[in-house]
């Protein structure tokens, strides 16, 4: 759970809640923070990919990443200047990539081991763990005016002093089950391009809002103590949703629950479209957080499912598909930032995607109901 708060709520998500404070004090366009999060979301790919042929301890890789973004996150607040921040926000999505992969790979193969499939909403609920708490700090500086740079080393403080309490946990972890023969074998069946698919149109849905809800939540109102709350809402139903998605995988199939949690997720995208207030804000917060997990969840237990055998290799193509998703959304919200509508554009973009993303899974339901 505290891998996954370092590892996506800090790692990759400490950069929304902080967005605001850069905008007001290192005076950060909309198209720059865009870039900003495609440079995160480009080192995300490149680490989902290269974990697909990685071999070594889980140990090992989970341990160098964390401390690697513990130390990028805190560099954030100490260099200022915007392509060394490129580079820093890059190298940390490629840390968040490995600590995910070979994090979840080796605790999902844990508790399958011990018949205790059902906790895995708990290991993920740790993205909605460390998503809250930095939104939570980042309200706390809010209101004590600290700069954006201070912010940063704060976060960067907070994932050292988590990677320190569960370093020990770590040890004796091996090499994730994938790695040997079966690590090799191809993953070109239709189910797992479908699944791959599907997972790649749930990163370009979700992660619009995932970065600039704050900042939609300050063009609203400018009051701290109001606007800062938006991303600990999100956190904070994000982990609700994980730890419920564990009792609600014994009654329905991770399909069926990841199919629900890209149609919620898809209203909650548009709602900002439709109501640019704060309720429409605080009521995307709620299904976007409170699905985005579930869905991340459900993708890869589904992928432990379709490919028993290969479940390392498959988790980390769904992964680098899931993060080109991520590498485009800001991008097209940088292209079309000059346009007054440009943020409506982009949210309805996203809400189509997640139902074709939900309408692939539905098809392949179905077909596998069939046979």
């Amino acid at each position: 759970m505290l891998t996954l708060a370092v590892a996506i709520g800090i790692g990759r998500f400490a950069f929304t809640p902080i967005l605001p404070m850069m905008q007001k004090d290192a005076g950060l366009s909309l198209a720059a923070a865009g870039w900003l999060a495609s440079a995160n979301y480009v080192g995300y790919f490149i680490g989902a990919l290269s974990a697909i042929w990685i071999r070594a301890r889980s140990a090992a890789i989970v341990r160098g990443s964390l401390l690697a973004i513990a130390l990028l996150t805190a560099g954030m607040g100490v260099i200022d200047h915007p392509l060394a921040w490129l580079a820093l926000r890059m190298l940390a999505g490629i840390a968040s990539a490995w600590a995910l992969v070979f994090g979840s790979a080796w605790v999902l193969q844990r508790l399958a081991v011990m018949g205790s499939q059902r906790l895995g909403g708990v290991v993920f609920g740790g993205v909605g763990l460390g998503t809250a708490l930095a939104g939570g700090l980042c309200l706390v500086f809010l209101q004590l005016a600290w700069p954006s740079d201070q912010a940063w080393i704060a976060m960067g403080a907070a994932a050292l002093l988590f990677t320190v309490t569960i370093w020990s946990c770590y040890a004796g972890a091996a090499a994730p089950a994938a790695a040997g023969a079966a690590a090799v074998a191809p993953l070109r069946s239709g189910e797992h391009m479908r699944l791959t698919w599907s997972y790649g149109c749930f990163g370009f849905g979700y992660i619009v809002p995932a970065t600039f809800l704050p900042a939609m939540a300050r063009d609203v109102i400018s009051d701290p103590a109001i606007f800062g709350w938006a991303w600990p809402i999100f956190g904070a139903a994000a982990l609700i949703s994980a730890l419920t998605a564990g009792w609600l995988s014994t009654r329905l199939t991770y399909r069926t629950i990841w199919i629900a949690a890209h149609f919620i997720m898809a209203f909650g995208v548009a709602v900002p479209v439709v109501s640019r207030d704060i309720g429409g804000i605080v009521l995307s917060a709620l299904c976007v957080g409170g699905t985005f997990m579930v869905a991340t969840m459900a993708g890869m237990q589904e992928a432990r499912r379709v490919a028993p055998d290969n479940a390392s290799s498959l988790m980390a193509a769904m992964t680098a598909a899931f993060a080109i998703g991520q590498i485009l959304g800001p991008v097209l919200l940088s292209i079309v930032a000059g346009d007054p509508r440009g943020m409506d554009l982009t949210l309805i973009a996203a809400s189509v995607v997640l139902i074709l993303g939900a309408l692939v899974l539905l098809r392949t339901k179905s077909m596998a109901l069939h046979l």
